[in-house]
């Protein structure tokens, strides 16, 4: 099982956590509500969790153009 880090806006790969024992108060899931939970992570068929996240450069595109907020997708 690995752990898949994307980002929500522009779908680079943030990072992968190998580490099969990884506890999910560890990682802050449990600080979601359901639905953020259910928005956020999915998990596959084949044992492998994919994690919808921020990555940097949208981060900072979002904070300068808080506009972009409405947008499902940035390009950067």
């Amino acid at each position: 099982m690995a752990m898949h880090y994307y980002c929500r806006h522009c779908g680079i790969s943030i990072g992968k956590i190998d580490k099969v024992d990884v506890h999910s108060e560890s990682l802050g899931f449990h600080k979601l509500t359901d639905e953020e939970r259910h928005d956020m992570i999915n998990y596959e068929q084949n044992g492998d969790i994919h994690i919808k996240s921020i990555c940097e450069d949208c981060q900072e595109s979002l904070e300068r153009n808080p506009n972009y907020h409405a947008n499902d997708y940035l390009i950067h």
